[in-house]
């Protein structure tokens, strides 16, 4: 376990030791005593929270909406910057899910979400309980990690997979971190635009060309929170200039790029997840093997 310290709030983090039996599948531990209000910063993944402590997490949504305790959100949950998460002794397994598996790992299609957070509970029902009572039952964070990841994998199997055509889609815009051109992407599967489109929102829960401007901008965030200049990252993250990242950060987060340069829901990434293998999804678009044409 490491710690992470971001103003006056300590968070303890654990990592697996190995890694999940899913492929696009990834986790982290967190326990925090007091969590100060936290911006949640939109994300390409599905993001499953599953607490067990004596605390509970607290998500202040728009409209003065709250939800507590274990949460799904779909990809890019808190466009805008309207979303917060504050509590007190916050103890929590995070699950990070590919779109690509997220539809058989949780029952329902990422679209089914429509961008809005829903309690695990009115997901799964009873099985929301059992989980987290035997993730408070156990005493370390690698057997949480286990147990956890061995639900999951049950979950994922039962379930059919999303077309390959969406899938390979969705690895051509993570292989190429949001620089793909959409327009090129059904011809390249053998589908018409239309029909791709209607398949990738459908399974993945966003568009083709919103999964690119999620994808682009997650990448570029990280690189501000490494310490890069804004300049030198729009220019090398596919933006026309430096006032279009501007716009993209602003759009996704209500906030400027060095404002979110110092977000500790981005920071903490180097620790929780520092092979960055949330996404799962090649480096290099150009080695995945195309789909069979149908």
């Amino acid at each position: 376990m490491r710690t992470f310290t971001h103003g006056a709030a300590v968070w303890d983090v654990a990592c697996p030791q190995r890694p999940s039996m899913v492929a696009g599948l990834t986790m982290a531990g967190f326990r925090v005593r007091e969590l100060d209000v936290l911006r949640m910063v939109p994300h390409p993944a599905v993001t499953l929270l599953l607490e067990f402590g004596a605390g509970s997490p607290v998500l202040d949504c728009a409209a003065g909406r709250q939800q507590r305790g274990s949460i799904v959100a779909g990809p890019g949950f808190g466009s805008g910057g309207a979303v917060r998460a504050r509590g007190e002794n916050v103890e929590c397994v995070q699950v990070r899910l590919s779109p690509v598996i997220a539809r058989a790992v949780l029952g329902t299609s990422p679209a089914d979400l429509d961008g809005a957070v829903v309690s695990l509970g009115d997901l799964w029902g009873r099985e929301a309980s059992r989980i987290r009572e035997q993730l408070g039952d156990v005493s370390s964070w690698q057997d949480r990690f286990a147990l956890a990841d061995a639900l999951l994998a049950r979950r994922h199997a039962a379930r059919p997979p999303v077309d390959p055509e969406v899938a390979w889609a969705w690895h051509r815009i993570i292989g190429s971190r949001g620089l793909t051109r959409v327009d090129g992407l059904a011809a390249e599967v053998g589908w018409s635009r239309k029909r791709l489109w209607s398949r990738f929102r459908s399974q993945l829960g966003l568009p083709p060309k919103r999964a690119v401007k999620l994808v682009r901008f997650d990448h570029a965030a990280h690189r501000l929170v490494a310490g890069e200049g804004a300049a030198q990252v729009a220019a090398d993250s596919g933006y026309a200039d430096q006032s279009h990242l501007n716009r993209d950060v602003m759009a996704f987060t209500g906030a400027t790029p060095a404002t979110v340069a110092g977000e500790p829901f981005l920071a903490v990434d180097d620790i929780a997840w520092p092979s960055r293998g949330t996404l799962v999804g090649p480096r290099r678009s150009a080695s995945l093997p195309r789909p069979v044409r149908r």
